[in-house]
């Protein structure tokens, strides 16, 4: 795959794409009367994930990249309570429900060492 922008080669923007894809087509599948509230909620929350990274990658200060790479982990912790209603809904199977959950929890470490590497280089 070819590359234009710095952030499109960090594996975590590239979970973070797979991630939200993943979603998108899962949510396809909900009932329609929660596809614009609990499905909406949880695209969103995953399309945060990857906008966040983008954009923290093109900040100068590390305070404002800081920030970015932080909305984003907490973006991709949003994603969990959206999960796990829609399983208790059975919206999802168990096994859906364990990909997404480990999914974010995979986005979460890698938001997580890329926001102190950022602290770090200061």
């Amino acid at each position: 795959m070819e590359y234009l922008f710095d952030f499109e080669r960090l594996e975590v923007y590239q979970l973070a794409v797979r991630h939200a894809v993943r979603i998108f087509e899962i949510t396809e599948d909900f009932p329609r009367r929660v596809q614009s509230s609990l499905g909406d909620q949880l695209c969103r929350s995953a399309v945060s994930v990857a906008n966040n990274i983008a954009e923290g990658s093109g900040k100068r200060s590390w305070k404002e990249k800081s920030r970015f790479y932080t909305t984003a982990f907490n973006s991709a912790r949003e994603c969990v309570p959206a999960v796990t209603i829609a399983h208790e809904r059975r919206y999802l199977n168990d096994a859906v429900r364990l990909e997404m959950r480990e999914n974010v929890g995979r986005l979460c470490s890698m938001l997580a060492r890329l926001e102190q590497s950022v602290r770090r280089t200061n």
